[in-house]
């Protein structure tokens, strides 16, 4: 799943005087399309930084004469350099360099050593300040293989968002976590840091987070946010499902930092970002979550039922919570199990319809959809069923949504 490049054309200033890491940056920027500039010396590189203006500035921390801390705090002292965004590159992964480098400025950190195959991804992101979507499982209840679901893949419930500085969030951790934790440890990935939220604990959610590894890693560290369940905390329906019986290692055996949080409708903020919370229509208690960065939102609701106007259980407080919720978001990731002829014989399973879903969005202004949480019986061709009805109920109203299929999204 390749973002692409956005800002083609840039004029980009590499500082380090690690010649392998000024020619691989080097390299793969300018196959991008951008204008590099290298430098070993910093101190040289200051002057024409303030002659030139460069779009982006990717600096060494550790440097003889100016080293990058110094070098951040010169650009971002300069008012006509306000434009100027600053990536510090470096070997150094500590908690206390990467804080530093963001209160000296830097709008982004990134570690060596450097992967060429994601190092433009990582740039990007920071230069366009965007946030990185994907999706990892998309149905709901069993996974599903085959070649019914080749186009939408066959694995439930897991999507992640990766910002900017380096904030990693996990939603879910069905068994789609099992193909993001195989891509994480492919990259070779060091030192993670990560939320994972938990929607709610049925197993579809939950069941593949005993084969993440990362989890198993020395020097990672995790934090778990989930609805805790009467005396159940988040913490127990983790390990319940690892306590030796139905899984032979349990959670004892992590080797990263993990730690459990409970919540419940409230709002926070979760490693600088705000989050909101609200709990949806389905049995027990099922968290949706709304993450607004930098003007922009993403609402991750599922699963939730929204029963029909003519329905005894139709609830329109309900409705107008989750409208007010979702309202105006820049992606809506929601519950869309059944066409409306399936859910004839499905009402009460705690899941929605497609005309439901696509009036939910017409309503509360979403701006783009994302059909999620598929049935376990239906085909990819079943799903862009689905995709179809739910673009001609819009269309008929004459919204503005846009109804996406599920794949990697940069916002």
């Amino acid at each position: 799943m390749d973002s692409g490049n956005n800002n083609p054309g840039l004029n980009v200033y590499v500082i380090d005087e690690d010649e392998k890491a000024i020619e691989m940056m080097s390299d793969v920027l300018r196959n991008a399309g951008h204008t590099v500039t290298a430098y070993k010396d910093s101190s040289d590189a200051l002057s024409n930084i303030t002659k030139h203006k460069p779009d982006c500035v990717a600096t060494n921390l550790m440097m003889p004469g100016l080293d990058g801390l110094a070098l951040c705090k010169e650009i971002r002292s300069n008012a006509e350099l306000a434009h100027t965004k600053v990536l510090v590159v470096s070997s150094k992964s500590y908690d206390l360099d990467r804080k530093r480098a963001f209160e000296f400025g830097a709008d982004g950190y990134i570690t060596k050593p450097l992967n060429r195959d994601t190092i433009l991804d990582q740039i990007n992101r920071i230069i366009e300040d965007k946030i990185d979507l994907r999706f990892w499982g998309v149905r709901g209840t069993l996974p599903v293989p085959g070649d019914g679901s080749l186009r939408y893949g066959g694995n439930t419930s897991c999507v992640t968002m990766e910002f900017p500085r380096g904030q990693f969030f996990i939603f879910d951790g069905g068994s789609g976590i099992k193909a993001l934790s195989d891509w994480l440890m492919a990259q070779n990935r060091r030192r993670i840091q990560a939320q994972i939220f938990i929607s709610h604990p049925h197993w579809d959610h939950i069941n593949a987070l005993p084969f993440f590894v990362p989890l198993y890693v020395q020097g990672n560290s995790f934090e778990f946010y989930g609805a805790s369940h009467g005396d159940l905390s988040t913490e127990n329906l983790i390990s319940a499902q690892m306590d030796g019986v139905y899984f032979p290692i349990t959670i004892h055996e992590f080797g990263a930092n993990v730690t459990f949080h409970d919540l419940r409708e409230e709002e926070l903020e979760v490693a600088d970002i705000p989050i909101k919370t609200m709990l949806l229509s389905h049995p027990g208690y099922c968290l949706g979550y709304r993450i607004d960065y930098h003007g922009r939102s993403i609402c991750y609701v599922t699963d939730n039922e929204l029963f029909p106007a003519d329905n005894e259980f139709h609830d329109p407080s309900y409705l107008s919570k989750l409208i007010n919720f979702i309202q105006g978001t820049d992606v809506l990731i929601t519950d869309s199990t059944y066409m409306d002829d399936e859910y004839e014989t499905k009402i009460g399973w705690g899941h929605s319809r497609i005309s439901e879903v696509a009036d939910l969005a017409h309503e509360a202004g979403v701006k783009n959809l994302y059909l999620f949480h598929h049935d376990p019986d239906q085909t990819d061709d079943d799903i862009d069923a689905k995709l179809a009805a739910a673009k001609k109920i819009l269309a008929e109203k004459n919204s503005k949504q846009f109804v996406m299929p599920q794949r990697q999204t940069l916002l």
